[in-house]
């Protein structure tokens, strides 16, 4: 600054320009030396003055043009809302910052405080037999390896297939294998609640477990799963689903978002009381629960999480199982995945839509309203709203402003991503090695995921109609053999205890069972009231809420 200041002080009488750099870079020292250098001159007895009165240049005074005035009010006010712009920008950036930050401790303690308090046993052992409903519409390319691990299971169950008017022999294949202790029952497509509802009505168990016809289950899954049901307020259990095909970049970032993401999430809506999704692919519910909400409704297009809220708002408690472990086939092209979670993401805007009410009610409603549904207004649906806004302001500051604190940020971000992403997957019991892929998913995947998000919200506000898409199969699915060891190939014979098999010394009796063609009623797959003699009467309708902001068409 001294040398700026020696530099620009005149060295004789005579008049002088000075001429000092004012644009682009860092000018705090020249403003600085500004600062001392025209007191400095002043006080030795110098004047300023314009160039033009310098030299005694006459005035030529010109009224501007309207026309010149507006163009120059209308540069003034770019460059200031410009400003005003770049100041919004930076403060939603470090908003968003200490958001994601915020969310990441809250998400950590959660799962820690959520770990201790699984430890302790839910009371006494839960054996009594369960109901396994899988509804399955053009399933062949899975069906046999689902159908095959839930008789492999270690619990007392039933299987029942609802073939939902397949047109690739989904239903046939299930009849082929003439598996013990599985039924099957056709009816023209009507879609995935009406296929759960019938599955509900023919069930002879009190405990149902809901999978879809592209996910396989652990021998031990089950048999998890409904240990939560010795609470008598448990209505409704959620597994820990997982993806099998995880070959590829996309397959580990969903693989990714699985464990990190979805997964951590349910333990802190565990531990708060406010879970609001029971996934279709590994989900357990009491029957009773389901009887008084009027059974699975179709007027969304996330029947899960639809069904979930409305046994929350019914006064239930729902709870994850994290030991009970599933394997579920992802999308594998970005054209599938956007079609999924388009899907989910539409479908979950509906369902908040049509359980907003829970906001002003009390109890376990009230948790659902004031706790979920602030939370998935917040992380899912506000901040991947301004996340795009963030990431051309990070693309701007690399650009323009200071690059290294950008770059820190971005960094401390993805460090953030990098160590809950890692306690995640201890949790989970996996191999970090996918994580090595996380930087290039916040360059892609995540992108995607936002603008799923844009395009749901204004497709929500324009109350557009949306069709229910169903994702392509790809026969990855095969029976694990342990819960310990890795997806093997399906065996030619299921082993270890199944519904259909004789119980073990002093295990419940289970109506219905039978081992082999010669107990079959009726041919065995077409549905029976008589074979189920539990089951109740068909579950009634639950009244159509008004669904905002467009009534939704399946062709499931």
């Amino acid at each position: 600054m001294e040398r700026i200041v020696a530099g620009a002080t005149p060295k004789d009488t005579a008049g002088q320009i000075v001429l000092l750099h004012d644009a682009g870079g860092d000018r705090t020292q020249t403003v600085a030396a500004l600062e001392q250098l025209v007191p400095r001159l002043k006080a030795s007895g110098w004047t300023f003055a314009t160039v033009g009165d310098a030299v005694a240049l006459r005035r030529a005074v010109q009224p501007a043009a309207t026309t010149d005035r507006w163009q120059g009010l209308a540069l003034i006010t770019a460059i200031r809302t410009s400003d005003w712009i770049l100041d919004a920008l930076s403060w939603l950036l470090w908003a968003a910052g200490a958001i994601s930050l915020l969310c990441a401790v809250a998400v950590f303690v959660a799962a820690r405080r959520h770990v201790r308090m699984r430890r302790k046993p839910w009371g006494a052992p839960v054996t009594e037999p369960v109901s396994v409903i899988v509804p399955a519409y053009n399933e062949s390319a899975g069906i046999e390896a689902a159908v095959r691990s839930l008789v492999a299971s270690d619990h007392q169950l039933e299987v029942i297939v609802v073939d939902d008017g397949s047109t690739d022999g989904t239903a046939d294949i299930v009849e082929a294998l003439r598996l013990p202790g599985v039924r099957v029952i056709r009816q023209q497509n009507a879609g995935k609640p009406a296929a759960l509802n019938t599955g509900i009505t023919a069930a002879s168990c009190n405990l149902l477990v809901m999978v879809d016809g592209d996910t396989v289950f652990e021998p031990d899954a089950v048999r998890m799963l409904v240990q939560p049901f010795a609470h008598r307020r448990v209505g409704a259990v959620s597994g820990n689903a997982k993806v099998v095909n995880r070959g590829g970049l996309l397959g580990r970032w969903q693989h990714i978002e699985y464990v990190v993401g979805f997964n951590l999430d349910r333990r802190l809506f565990d531990l708060a009381e406010c879970m609001p999704t029971v996934p279709g692919a590994v989900g357990a519910f009491r029957r009773e629960a389901l009887l008084r909400v009027g059974g699975v409704s179709d007027t969304t297009l996330a029947e899960d999480t639809d069904l979930t809220m409305a046994l929350c708002r019914d006064g239930w408690r729902v709870v994850y199982e994290e030991r009970a472990k599933a394997w579920t086939e992802a999308p594998a092209s970005l054209g599938a995945l956007w079609k999924q979670r388009y899907r989910w993401c539409y479908g979950t805007l509906q369902a908040m839509w049509k359980h907003r009410g829970a906001l002003a009610q009390r109890g376990q409603a009230g948790k659902l309203g004031r706790r979920g549904l602030v939370y998935l207004l917040m992380f899912q649906v506000l901040l991947p709203l301004l996340a795009p806004v963030v990431d051309v302001f990070a693309v701007y500051g690399l650009v323009f402003l200071d690059p290294l604190r950008i770059l820190g940020l971005w960094m401390a971000f993805l460090l953030l991503q990098v160590l809950l992403g890692l306690y995640a997957f201890r949790l989970d019991e996996e191999r970090p090695g996918p994580l090595w892929s996380l930087p290039l998913q916040q360059f892609v995947y995540r992108q995607l995921m936002y603008l799923v998000v844009i395009q749901s919200v204004f497709t929500a506000v324009a109350g557009s109609r949306l069709r229910w898409q169903r994702m392509e199969r790809y026969g990855s699915l095969h029976v694990p053999a342990t819960p310990s060891e890795p997806l093997t190939a399906v065996p030619s014979r299921p082993s270890g205890p199944s519904y259909g098999r004789p119980p073990a010394p002093g295990a419940p009796q289970v109506a219905g069972a039978w081992d082999g063609p010669a107990a079959e009623p009726h041919g065995g797959y077409e549905a029976d009231p008589a074979w189920a003699p539990h089951a109740s009467a068909p579950i009634p309708h639950s009244p159509q809420d008004h669904i905002w902001p467009s009534q939704v068409h399946r062709d499931l």
